[in-house]
C-alpha cells in the first residue's frame, strides 16, 4: 500500500497541498473533503484486505487525521491574516 517510493512522497504532498487551498477558502467545509475521503479510503482499504489490521488501520487514520487537521489550522490561521491585512487596507483608505 504504502512502500512510500518517491510517487507516494509526491502524491501525499499533493494531498497536503489540496487540503492547504481547500482550508484558505472561505467556507470552513471545504476543508472537510479530504479528510472524509482519506475515512473513506482507509475503510474500504480495510474491507477489501490492503491494510490486515485494524490497529493499522487505527494508527494510519489517527497519523493521517492529525496532519490533515494541522493543514486545515495552518490554512484558516492564513485566511484570517490575509483578511485582516485586508480590513486594514480599507480602513487606511477611510482615515485619507
Amino acid at each position: 500500500m504504502f512502500g512510500f517510493g518517491i510517487y507516494d512522497a509526491f502524491i501525499i504532498a499533493g494531498f497536503l497541498a489540496i487540503q492547504y487551498f481547500l482550508s484558505t477558502r472561505n467556507s470552513v467545509y471545504w476543508g472537510a473533503i479530504i479528510p472524509v475521503l482519506l475515512v473513506f479510503w482507509l475503510t474500504w482499504s480495510l474491507y477489501i484486505g490492503r491494510i490486515e489490521s485494524v490497529l493499522a488501520y487505527a494508527l494510519i487514520l489517527l497519523v493521517g487525521m492529525i496532519v490533515l487537521a494541522m493543514e486545515w489550522h495552518e490554512g484558516r490561521v492564513a485566511l484570517s491574516k490575509r483578511r485582516n491585512k485586508e480590513l486594514d487596507k480599507m480602513k487606511s483608505q477611510d482615515i485619507q
